[in-house]
Order: C-alpha cells, then sequence, then structure tokens
C-alpha cells in the first residue's frame, strides 16, 4: 500500500519571503503559462527520453545541469541546447550549500561554468559575461553569503514553486503526478529530476502532465 506523503508540493510563500527578493521562483503572467525544469542530469540512461518526449510534443523546457555530468556526456549536453532547450548551473558535483564553505561552493560552480562553456564551444569563461548565468542550487538550499557573491558575479538564482519529490522512493508514480497537477498555477516553475533515481516517477508524470496542461490551454516556455 503507497505510503501517505504530507509535504507540500508547492513552496509557501513565506518561504519566498525569507529569501531575497530576487531569486526567482515563478513568473506570473497573464497567459497560462508553465515552466518545466530539470535537475541533475545530463545522463544517457534518462535525459535523452525526456528530450523525445518534449520533442515529441514540440516544447522546450530548462534543464540545469551537473558538471560532472557535461564532462561525461559532452554530446547529450550539446544535443540539450542544439534543440533549443534553457541550460542552467546546478553545480560541478552537486554541494550542499549549507555544508560547504563559501570559497569552495563558489569555486565548484565556476568550474561547472567552465565545462558547460567548453562543451558548447563557445568562448572561455568570463566573470563579467557569463555564458550560463542561470543557478539552481543543488537540494534547493543556499546561504545568503553565498547568494550574494553568485549574483555579484552575474548569475540569476532559480529555484521553483512547484516540486514532486520524484526521487522519493516512498513516493509513488501518481502521487508525484497528483501532487504536480493539483498544486501548479499559472506561471510556476516546475522541478523534476533526470536522473536514475527520479526515472520511474519523473516518466510517469511527465507523460501525463504535458497533455493535461495543454488540453487546459497552458503554453510551455523557457527561462
Amino acid at each position: 500500500m503507497p505510503v501517505f506523503d504530507a509535504r507540500p508540493a508547492r513552496v509557501p510563500s513565506f518561504i519566498k519571503w525569507w529569501y531575497p527578493s530576487w531569486f526567482i521562483w515563478d513568473k506570473p503572467s497573464s497567459q497560462k503559462q508553465v515552466y518545466l525544469t530539470f535537475d541533475d542530469g545530463p545522463i544517457p540512461e534518462v535525459t535523452p527520453w525526456v528530450l523525445d518526449v518534449l520533442a515529441q510534443h514540440q516544447i522546450k523546457a530548462s534543464f540545469f545541469c551537473i558538471g560532472e555530468n557535461v564532462a561525461k556526456h559532452p554530446a547529450l549536453y550539446r544535443r540539450i541546447i542544439a534543440e533549443g532547450h534553457s541550460v542552467g548551473n546546478h553545480s560541478m558535483h552537486h554541494l550542499n550549500g549549507y555544508k560547504t564553505s563559501n570559497e569552495a561552493y563558489l569555486d565548484n560552480i565556476f568550474q561547472a561554468e567552465a565545462t558547460m562553456q567548453k562543451h558548447s564551444h563557445r568562448k572561455p569563461l568570463d566573470n563579467h559575461n557569463l555564458q550560463f548565468p542561470l543557478f539552481r542550487p543543488p537540494y534547493g538550499v543556499i546561504r545568503k553569503s553565498q547568494a550574494r557573491a553568485l549574483k555579484k558575479r552575474g548569475f540569476t538564482i532559480v529555484m521553483y514553486r512547484v516540486i514532486g519529490y520524484d526521487w522519493e522512493a516512498k513516493v509513488r508514480p501518481q502521487q508525484c503526478l497528483d501532487k504536480i497537477l493539483n498544486t501548479t498555477r499559472s506561471g510556476d516553475l516546475i522541478v523534476l529530476h533526470d536522473s536514475i533515481k527520479a526515472a520511474q516517477n519523473m516518466k510517469y508524470t511527465l507523460a501525463r502532465l504535458i497533455p493535461h496542461f495543454k488540453e487546459q490551454g497552458y503554453s510551455f516556455a523557457t527561462l
């Protein structure tokens, strides 16, 4: 019997208020529009499936890539870019900002930036002209001092408003889908994961949420 998961799928407003106002959690609009985002890839076991589904429905998404995975799978990373999706930085080694010194955290993020530039064949790293200025903190946590340092260097901190906990083993596929469908509003950033441990829930959810939102008159946008 599935275990009931009581954690909210929608990030409460008070959490948004606690963080600096320039963090992006959603992008309110008069149009019916949502933003699909994927964390932790690219990996060959999962990311190609995601790209195929997005191509089938002719929609774009935003991928927050781990630098280490980019270095291991550069052709897959370049496919994401070639197919018109947005790409963001998710650190080189998926570091937890709360457990990492500011110096080590920033260094890891710039390692990822340099790796992403290298394998996209874009110009060399320039702290004043980042090629990939979108950054999402791994685990959804970051110290304010780290965020301020990243903002000073040109990064935009991108969070999310809706999360289905697709990586959690105790969350069943239908629960993951229901969490997202029941809480998403226009302008929300939805986070899923193109990772092995999230694959079952993510695939079930993505294959159903796209038709659902299309039927409701929503479009999908990139960051």
